[in-house]
């Protein structure tokens, strides 16, 4: 019989306001429930990429653009990093209607062009975060309105665990994790 090594898997991110922070945790939470040796960081305190199965970055979007530290971990993961790397993306409008998938379609494709261009990405989502808009000027929350966005926590955690489950299912199907035949 062969035992089969827990992944090691790295999730770090990079923040505005805490929404990205909280899927990650969550990510990593799903991620050590499926047998992960998993560990959770804010990409400016990553020292390197080395020596992980793989990698879960994420970012809040600001202007269709990563914050720079997590930026930054893909460009070192690029230059030496793991095997599997997954990236997310958090932005202000949770896609669920047809225009919203649509800009965040295009946010998605936006951001990924900015992936250093060696980097091979499985898989990149973009979700919800929270939305405040008491600091935004009035055409701002009219036009955020217009396109159907709305204040408040924007979050759905039901997809945020389906697609952990996926990266435990690929780190399974690769030998990483054992088959339990459960998912």
């Amino acid at each position: 019989m062969t035992s089969t090594k827990p992944a090691r898997v790295l999730v770090t991110y990079s923040t505005a306001a805490g929404s990205t922070a909280g899927i990650a945790e969550r990510i990593a939470q799903v991620l050590a429930a499926a047998g992960c040796t998993v560990q959770c960081l804010p990409a400016s305190a990553v020292p390197d990429v080395e020596g992980v199965d793989a990698l879960v970055v994420g970012s809040a979007v600001h202007d269709m653009a990563w914050l720079a530290p997590s930026a930054d971990v893909l460009r070192r993961a690029a230059l030496s990093g793991p095997p599997a790397v997954w990236c997310f993306s958090v932005g202000g409008v949770r896609p669920h209607g047809r225009l919203t998938r649509a800009l965040a379609a295009l946010e998605v494709r936006r951001v990924g062009q900015q992936f250093p261009v060696d980097l091979r990405v499985r898989d990149h989502r973009l979700f919800g975060g929270v939305v405040e808009l008491a600091d935004v000027p009035l055409w701002g929350r009219l036009f955020f309105r217009m396109i159907g966005g709305k204040a408040g926590d924007r979050r759905d955690w039901a997809a945020v665990e389906a697609w952990a489950t996926g990266i435990a299912d690929s780190l399974t199907e690769s030998g990483h994790l054992p088959s339990t035949g459960t998912r």
